[in-house]
């Protein structure tokens, strides 16, 4: 009882922080609460991941407790820690651009490309809680543990990341939720810093976890299919 009581305590508080975060990063730059588009972002957000976090807290505890070791810190590989920092750096400046927008009146996007922004980031949190089930070892850094097997099933016939392509569609839809054009451009260099993340990740994983490099060969693209 002792230890799945505090899993789930180091989970929802770790969550907890994470949402007040997230909302002053969002909130905080626009100066003002008057801002649906953030609420609406916010509230579709928090909704998917404490519903994910619950669901596997019951069904799969040993992947959140692999998720909670996250960040540039937790890594073991050095150019991991440089990838992760950058994509930690990237997205706080992709939730705070949106407000400085709003507060200076830089974009006009309508409803409805709000609404596609949020529809982007529900499906894009579809994918990686489908990533989830199919992959327990899924973990939030690089690395291979004790009879960790290539999972090929699921959205892993597909693409190779595909937790990765449901990150994309999450962070593609961040700046048509939140109503900032400019800040569609922060959403280039991280999809390059995903790629770089998950080149790297390949590079381990294809001397460290075994069948990985067959995968590969009958596997042929990584994020989006038919493209790369």
């Amino acid at each position: 009882m002792g230890r799945p009581s505090s899993l789930s305590r180091r989970a929802f508080e770790g969550l907890a922080q994470f949402l007040v975060a997230l909302a002053a990063f969002i909130f905080l730059p626009a100066w003002s609460l008057r801002f649906w588009q953030g609420w609406l972002f916010w509230g579709v957000f928090s909704i998917a991941v404490t519903w994910i976090t619950a669901y596997f807290l019951k069904r799969d505890p040993a992947l959140i407790e692999r998720r909670l070791k996250a960040g540039p810190g937790a890594e073991k590989e050095k150019t991991q820690k440089v990838v992760q920092a950058l994509a930690s750096l990237i997205f706080v400046a992709l939730l705070v651009l949106p407000g400085i927008d709003r507060r200076h009146g830089w974009s006009h996007l309508s409803a409805a490309v709000v609404l596609a922004g949020d529809a982007l980031i529900a499906l894009g949190m579809l994918l990686v809680f489908r990533v989830f089930r199919e992959n327990s070892y899924a973990s939030g850094v690089v690395e291979v543990e004790r009879k960790q097997r290539v999972i090929t099933t699921g959205p892993y016939r597909i693409v190779r990341h595909p937790m990765y392509s449901g990150s994309l569609l999450f962070l593609w839809g961040i700046p048509l939720a939140l109503g900032s054009l400019w800040d569609l451009l922060l959403c280039l260099p991280m999809t390059a810093t995903i790629v770089w993340r998950l080149v790297q990740e390949e590079k381990y994983l294809a001397v460290n976890l075994p069948g990985y490099a067959d995968y590969r060969n009958t596997t042929r693209y990584r994020l989006i299919p038919r493209i790369f």
